[in-house]
Order: structure tokens, then C-alpha cells, then sequence
């Protein structure tokens, strides 16, 4: 009976690869991978000459029978384009269908280009939510974001080179106070970091590359209850001020998602004005 082995491969720089991971590769009957192209390219830069097969977000339910029938013939690794597999990248399904058919699963630990950021934000040194990739959509981003900066704890992001322009919107408009460390091709020849307030990100991003993959760390922002929130709209709404004005000036003083304070907005003014 074979051993299913999660393999972490170097998110830019081969030297990251561990030894134990070479050897590994090397070693089994079999390489599951996302990219068999990428994958093969490196196998070849390692003089491995281990077979590979796909294993994709697009083919992974149907490629499980297959790969237990490779796992009771002998090993097989699991690897993903880069970093650790299973981290916002394909291989859950087949890790869990070999886990549940019996076959022990050993990880073998390496690159990570969430620990990677985590490591060099500066704005993390307890619990942080993994968030991955938010949604496309812009309501469903803003949504899913807004969640995830109520949560208390650092936040980790990733984007690509095409959408992190909206997720940098995303950030002014929903945490426009909080600190920022953004990461662009991890480990790679042209890595590049920039450090600041969500507010500033576009400008901050003016002279940055929109290539590669992104990492965002956004640290903890000022609490304000909800009591607080609702004096400091009554007194901006005493004096005349227009709900859009008072979301995005409060937002900016509270860290507070600009959306939630302008629906706010609208229920104390309505509420007010009926029991005057």
C-alpha cells in the first residue's frame, strides 16, 4: 500500500526546495500536478524523471479513481504550481479521498507564500484569518471582505497582477485606516514589497509592476462600538451633512466599511426625523 506525500514546491526560487522534498519526488512511483508543464520543467531542472499527471481544479473529482489505483500500486507526491498544495490551490479532494481509503498522508513542509508574507509583514505575531482569493464580483468582494475585517486579527490576502487594482479599492473603501504589506512575486527575481495605510494603497502601487501574484497582509484596525458610531453620526447629521459625506469622513475616522456607516446613516436619519 503506497504513501500519499503533500509535497510544498518553491513559490520562485529553486533553492527553497527542500532536500527531504527532492528526494521524495525522486523517489515515488508517481507525480500528481497541477501544471504538469511547470512541474515537468522543474523535475527536469532536478534530473527527476518521475512520471506526472494532471491534477487541476478542472479534473480533480475525476482524476481520484485514478490516482488510488497509482496509490495501491505504489507512492505518489502531490504538488501544486507553487507553494504548498491544498492552500488555495487544487488537491483537498484527493488528499481526503486517500485519507478516507486508508493510505497514509505525509506532508512534506517547505514554501508558502502565505507564512512567506506573514513572516515579513511586521503585523502579525499571533492568530491571522487566511482569506485566499476574494470573489470576482464587486458586491460579493466587498462582502466577503467586510466579513473578514470584523473578524479581530490580521487578514491575508492574495490577488492577481489583473484584479489588484479592485481589491485595493476594496481595501480604501472598507479599511482605509488599517496597515498594509504588500508582497509581489514572492521569493522571484523581481520581488517587490511596499508597506502603509489601506487609504494610500494606489498611490503606494503607482510605480509596482501589475504582474504576478499578489500578497496582501492588513493589520488590525481601532475598534469602535456601535453606540460610539451612532453619536458621531448624529452630530455630523445635526449639522446638515450629506449621508455620502458622513460615510466617507467616518470611515476614515472609525475603519469602519464605508457601505455599512452609509446604511447607517440612512436608518438614523429616518429614524430621527420621525420622532421629532
Amino acid at each position: 500500500m503506497g504513501v500519499l506525500y503533500v509535497v510544498a514546491t518553491p513559490i520562485g526560487n529553486l533553492e527553497d526546495l527542500s532536500p527531504r522534498a527532492r528526494r521524495i519526488l525522486g523517489d515515488v512511483s508517481l507525480v500528481a500536478a497541477e501544471d504538469t508543464r511547470h512541474t515537468g520543467s522543474m523535475l527536469r531542472r532536478l534530473g527527476i524523471g518521475t512520471p506526472l499527471i494532471s491534477n487541476h481544479g478542472f479534473n480533480e473529482r475525476s482524476r481520484v479513481e485514478r490516482l488510488l489505483e497509482a496509490l495501491a500500486d505504489g507512492d505518489v507526491a502531490l504538488v501544486s504550481d507553487a507553494g504548498t498544495p491544498a492552500i488555495s490551490d487544487p488537491g483537498a479532494i484527493f488528499v481526503r479521498a486517500a485519507a478516507e481509503a486508508g493510505y497514509k498522508v505525509i506532508p512534506i513542509p517547505g514554501p508558502s507564500a502565505v507564512t512567506a508574507a506573514v513572516s515579513a509583514s511586521g503585523l502579525v505575531d499571533g492568530q491571522f484569518l487566511f482569506v485566499g482569493f476574494l470573489p470576482r464580483a464587486s458586491g460579493e468582494r466587498d462582502k466577503t471582505l467586510s466579513a473578514a475585517l470584523k473578524s479581530g486579527v490580521p487578514l491575508v490576502l492574495y490577488e492577481s497582477g489583473n484584479r489588484i487594482n479592485a481589491l485595493c479599492e476594496s481595501l480604501e473603501s472598507n479599511a482605509p485606516n488599517r496597515e498594509i504589506a504588500v508582497f509581489r512575486e514572492l521569493t522571484k527575481l523581481h520581488e517587490q514589497a511596499i508597506r502603509g495605510v489601506a487609504a494610500d494603497l494606489s498611490t503606494l502601487l503607482t510605480d509596482i509592476s501589475r504582474k504576478g501574484e499578489f500578497v496582501v497582509v492588513v493589520g488590525v484596525g481601532a475598534e469602535t462600538n456601535p453606540v460610539d458610531l451612532d453619536q458621531l453620526i448624529r452630530h455630523e447629521l445635526a449639522h446638515g451633512r450629506k449621508a455620502s459625506d458622513i460615510a466617507r469622513e467616518l470611515a476614515k475616522q472609525t475603519d469602519q466599511p464605508r457601505s455599512e456607516i452609509y446604511d447607517r446613516v440612512l436608518v438614523l436619519s429616518k429614524t430621527d426625523n420621525q420622532g421629532a
